[in-house]
């Protein structure tokens, strides 16, 4: 089975086991997702779903929150740690939407990354959840099960990871599955126990089955 055999049967079989999977992170609007991804660095999505609640009462949108003071925005983000520098990243990249594109997020790759703050990671999350664009998430779930899965081969950077899944991912699929990753690695194919081999879907076909990484 060639690399992007197995990736397309395992894209069929994580499709059957979470048919519903889809951003962990609440969002209703483009620029609010900016807002939670940033914040989700070293927090967990759960914890940023609640503290953007009441990031959003204050500050209701793009232009409240370019004119908010950083110190408050701090104040409020402070629970998903780090709360300076991604208050003021945040701040940046609000005042950056409102003076330079009407307060709304740009459906442009290399444009997202020249925000302050967003990285390849953010920038196609943004490009596949909000734009239905051709994305691939390397986020820390993808790393480590598409490492195991014998997708990618003792790759750690994200961007290295990320070049090899355009090579054997169709990139319609990319984004639910890396969504569907994230699932699996939560549920199955956990970072901190021994994955549950028994009860994985793709038992059978991963080449890694049972080895702790």
């Amino acid at each position: 089975m060639t690399k992007k055999q197995r990736a397309l049967e395992i894209i069929r079989r994580l499709k059957e086991e979470y048919p519903d999977a889809g951003c962990t992170l609440d969002y209703d609007q483009a620029w609010k997702l900016l807002v939670s991804v940033r914040l989700a660095a070293q927090c967990t999505d759960a914890r940023v779903n609640v503290v953007v609640e009441k990031l959003y009462e204050k500050f209701p949108d793009v232009d409240a929150l370019a004119a908010a003071p950083v110190e408050e925005i701090e104040e409020i983000v402070r629970p998903c740690g780090l709360g300076k520098s991604k208050a003021k990243d945040i701040s940046a990249c609000m005042k950056i939407l409102k003076e330079e594109y009407g307060g709304k997020v740009p459906e442009d790759f290399n444009a997202l990354l020249k925000l302050p703050g967003v990285g390849r990671k953010s920038a196609n999350l943004i490009m596949g959840d909000v734009f239905g664009k051709p994305a691939i998430v390397t986020d820390t779930h993808c790393i480590r099960l598409t490492n195991r899965m014998g997708l990618v081969d003792g790759i750690k950077e994200p961007k290295k990871v990320e070049m090899e899944l355009w090579k054997i991912i169709p990139g319609e699929e990319g984004s639910d599955f890396c969504h569907r990753l994230v699932y699996h690695g939560r549920d199955v194919c956990t970072a901190r126990t021994k994955p549950y081999c028994n009860k994985c879907c793709l038992n059978d076909i991963c080449p890694k089955k049972g080895v702790e990484q």
